[in-house]
């Protein structure tokens, strides 16, 4: 079995991707994953807590990374922008794993199993990235709604990168999403403006 890293935690990584994409992810037990790596149940627990944290191990660098870009962006550009681009620069360094990547996010959209742990990690990242634009002066509701909406931006970007070929730039992807992100908010505003009056609201018809 070829390794993608020498050490155990790569080697069980290993196991865990050849494993999950010959059988899936239910099918597959902590124990065959090990045995498959060439080592023990009790060693794959050092390194992940479960079946599931193997896919997700570098969630808490990426997330880190993207704090760490977040509060190091010029306090003169927009919020909005500020997200994307340290989100663009974390997603960037994932792509670099070319198939590697894709392989994960079709093992994650195949479980809801996954899908949930998946949520949970987002959920994470969003609140980090919101209590960093709140230390950037940004305050609430604002920096929520934008984190939210950055992360959004993030994971469509990469749905449509995963789903594509490897000569697709995902900087190109994200800043095409945040466009049309942006065209879908102007289009609401819109929309909002010219809706008619309704004569009956505001009237008080407690006593009609």
């Amino acid at each position: 079995m070829a390794r993608w890293e020498a050490g155990a935690e790569g080697r069980l990584a290993q196991a865990a991707y050849e494993l999950y994409l010959e059988r899936g992810f239910d099918d597959v037990t902590v124990a065959e994953i090990a045995a498959h790596a060439g080592l023990t149940k009790r060693t794959y627990f050092r390194y992940f807590a479960d079946k599931r944290e193997v896919l997700f191990s570098g969630a808490t660098a990426f997330q880190a990374s993207v704090v760490a870009n977040l509060m190091a962006a010029s306090d003169d550009v927009p919020p909005i922008d500020v997200v994307v681009v340290a989100l663009c620069a974390g997603g960037t360094e994932i792509t670099k794993m070319g198939e590697r990547a894709r392989q994960r996010q079709r093992l994650i959209d195949s479980s809801p199993d996954l899908q949930e742990r998946e949520m949970i990690k987002m959920e994470s990242l969003t609140r980090a990235i919101a209590e960093g634009l709140v230390l950037r002066g940004i305050p609430e509701p604002r920096s929520s709604l934008t984190a939210q909406a950055g992360v959004a931006v993030f994971r469509t970007a990469f749905a449509r990168w995963a789903d594509g070929e490897d000569s697709v730039d995902f900087a190109d992807l994200v800043r095409d999403t945040l466009d049309k992100l942006r065209s879908a908010i102007h289009s609401a505003e819109v929309e909002v403006q010219t809706v008619p009056v309704n004569p009956l609201l505001g009237r008080d018809l407690r006593h009609e």
